[in-house]
């Protein structure tokens, strides 16, 4: 291996090492390093040493260990990160997901789908589906706030499936700055939607 090969390597491994373990990446978080094929031999031979893993075609991660369990599978998350890449294209979970995360559901769903102002993508991990989808600029407007995850998991659940007691679980579960948020962010959801996110972000009269 020469030494711009080594080079290569070396940087490759201090930004895997710098981001630490848990950390999922793409070929093109490393472009400014060398060669679309200097990175990817470098890759290989991380993989070959057990250093990384390879997830899926062109999905590497730095996996964290159990003294139990072994390695342990890469966050949701941390996989929907790297799929948007290094310029973080803005991500909303959406669908069932957005449901889980707030409490609504007890099931990650197979399919899990994050809205993007970004290209569209998809890869498949086992038998779980990860999906960026590339949406309207008004499904975004709320992106990176919790009256994002509560849009997109009441257009999910349906307006026939939203009751009192749906309501009061998520009055509960949201702090008021949430609730405030809510308020400000009606304009972005449907109008029965909004009608629900008032409702939980207004005080429940005695």
């Amino acid at each position: 291996m020469g030494k711009h090969s080594q080079s290569v390597d070396l940087s490759i491994l201090n930004r895997i090492y710098g981001n630490g373990r848990g950390w999922v990446f793409t070929p093109n978080h490393f472009q400014d390093i060398g060669s679309r094929t200097a990175i990817g031999l470098a890759l290989m031979r991380h993989t070959a040493a057990g250093t990384i893993r390879k997830l899926a075609r062109g999905l590497y991660d730095y996996p964290q260990s159990h003294p139990t369990l072994g390695l342990l599978n890469p966050t949701t998350d941390a996989i929907a990160k790297a799929l948007a890449g290094r310029d973080a294209t803005r991500l909303q979970p959406s669908g069932g997901y957005a449901a889980n995360l707030l409490g609504l559901s007890d099931q990650i769903p197979m399919k899990v789908v994050f809205l993007t102002d970004g290209p569209t993508r998809r890869v498949k991990l086992g038998k779980q589906t990860i999906t960026l989808k590339r949406t309207t600029p008004k499904n975004m407007a709320a992106a990176g706030k919790t009256s994002g995850l509560v849009i997109q998991a009441l257009r999910h659940l349906g307006q026939r499936h939203v009751d009192d007691h749906l309501i009061t679980q998520l009055r509960t579960r949201l702090a008021d700055d949430d609730k405030k948020q809510l308020l400000k962010d009606l304009v972005f959801a449907p109008a029965w939607v909004a009608d629900v996110m008032r409702q939980v972000a207004t005080p429940k009269k005695s």
